[in-house]
């Protein structure tokens, strides 16, 4: 007779891929709460976070740990520090609805593809291999250019956020550096 396992499975709550992701909220709060006295330590604090997302995913592929919930934390951990760091370039660079919009097609466009890769029943947003859409297969389809895309963005928003002054509020202003 065989006898049962004495390893226990952890709780979802416990992957080590969802403890990274409660430190990368935990580091974005800490990052967002000094965002004005301290612009460097702030963006130091921002990509590091970012850099930890990339290891979230990492770590649930190595140690079989992928969850719906750990795909919803992260998706929400990186669209809030997103908004939030689109926000407050919204507050700082004239006109700020450009960041706005940026910040609106950000959310949708993540939160249509989720929504409907679940409703076709997979488990994942990465996962385009049916869609008829060439953009999509070409973003998640290939992770070198997926990866350039976030980096590329993401890396834009932090330079704008350290080279934003008072005396340069029009978004202009910087594009003529």
């Amino acid at each position: 007779m065989a006898q049962p396992s004495s390893e226990k499975t952890p709780s979802v709550y416990l992957y080590i891929p969802n403890i990274i992701g409660y430190f990368r909220i935990i580091i974005n709060f800490i990052a967002f709460a000094g965002c004005y006295s301290n612009r460097v330590l702030f963006a130091i604090l921002y990509f590091f976070s970012f850099f930890c997302d990339g290891l979230d995913g990492w770590f649930a592929r190595k140690f079989n740990q992928a969850s719906t919930f750990g795909a919803v934390l992260d998706m929400v951990t990186d669209r809030v520090s997103t908004a939030c760091l689109l926000a407050l370039l919204s507050q700082l660079y004239r006109p700020g609805l450009v960041f706005l919009m940026l910040l609106g097609l950000d959310i949708t466009s993540h939160w249509f593809q989720m929504y409907s890769m679940f409703l076709s029943g997979k488990t994942s947003h990465k996962d385009v291999k049916d869609t008829g859409n060439w953009l999509l297969k070409l973003y998640y389809g290939h992770r070198p250019f997926m990866a350039f895309c976030c980096v590329a963005s993401e890396v834009l928003y932090i330079i704008l956020f350290l080279f934003a002054d008072e005396k340069s509020t029009s978004l202009l202003n910087v594009c003529r550096c």
